[in-house]
């Protein structure tokens, strides 16, 4: 009979916790500490802007019982920390230390590895089918607050993510000035990949337009900020174009992503968001990085007062 029982419980119905924390291998050591599927998920949630214990519970619809003893053993691992917001009685809010930001790679490791061999077929793609799993997750993002993260941008500044306006995010794999930073080995190869540098040379050529309605454009990649910054002097980017390298806002929306040369890159996708940081329109998947752009200022005149001169 297996040592993986039926009931999910996986690999405690036959390991020690010490066993594995005692273990020579980093992988067990690691799984010593987190590899229970709840502690991963409780992880995935706080990445998520979901801090309190209440709301983690709903979130999760898990027992009391079964999120005190993860958190428990989170906090005790040093993967969490926590920070009073009531006294009587008490009540914490709950966040990642560095230790606990280390495992977002993890966490979007997980993610796409079940897109693509549990959800899909194994191909590797930059999209994604519109009646898929994932694109359904990507629309629920609608109605969803952007937490407020500080990424690296082009000119090697940390800023918002999303400024206190009305905003177009864009996300997209990988765009690369034609000199000094070649394309990743077999980047034209996966199916929509190809297309960044015509999305965003189109919002720069439209960029007078949304500028003129009060409307900030940022661009999103998970590519280095050096990397960035060569393309947008290439390209004469009028906006900036952030990078998620660490993953953090990635992990915090469970954007979708996929792997390439070595890195974890970006699905194509364009969320509108509103001064209070809230999603109000999606895109994806996107097969016409072009006309993703007039897409954007046609959600922009549809949610914003239409009178506002949008095109």
């Amino acid at each position: 009979m297996s040592a993986v029982s039926d009931t999910g419980l996986g690999w405690h119905a036959a390991v020690k916790h010490s066993e594995l924390t005692d273990a020579t291998c980093a992988i067990a050591q690691a799984l010593g500490t987190v590899g229970d599927w709840w502690t991963l998920l409780v992880v995935r949630d706080i990445a998520g802007g979901v801090t309190r214990f209440d709301a983690l519970q709903r979130e999760l619809d898990v027992s009391r019982k079964t999120l005190t003893e993860r958190l428990k053993s989170l906090l005790a691992c040093g993967v969490v920390d926590r920070t009073p917001y009531s006294t009587h009685p008490p009540r914490y809010e709950y966040g990642l230390t560095d230790k606990g930001r280390g495992l977002l790679p993890v966490l979007i490791a997980l993610q796409d590895w079940g897109t693509r061999y549990v959800a899909g077929d194994g191909s590797l793609t930059a999209t994604s089918s519109p009646v898929s799993a994932e694109a359904r997750r990507v629309h629920a993002l609608v109605g969803r607050r952007i937490p407020a993260i500080e990424l690296m941008s082009d000119t090697q500044v940390r800023t918002d993510a999303v400024p206190a306006s009305w905003t177009v995010l864009y996300v997209f794999p990988g765009a690369f000035a034609p000199v000094g930073t070649p394309l990743p080995l077999g980047w034209t190869d996966i199916p929509g990949a190809v297309g960044c540098t015509l999305e965003s040379m189109t919002y720069r050529d439209r960029f007078a337009d949304f500028e003129r309605a009060g409307v900030a454009v940022r661009g999103l990649s998970t590519q280095r900020p050096d990397e960035l910054r060569a393309f947008a002097e290439y390209a004469r980017m009028p906006f900036p174009l952030l990078s998620d390298q660490e993953l953090t806002l990635t992990a915090a929306l469970r954007l979708p992503t996929f792997r390439a040369a070595g890195g974890d890159r970006l699905k194509r996708l364009t969320m509108i968001v509103d001064p209070d940081r809230t999603i109000r329109a999606v895109q994806f998947p996107i097969a016409d990085p072009a006309a993703s752009v007039e897409a954007s200022l046609a959600q922009l005149a549809q949610l914003r007062d239409p009178v506002s001169p949008m095109a």
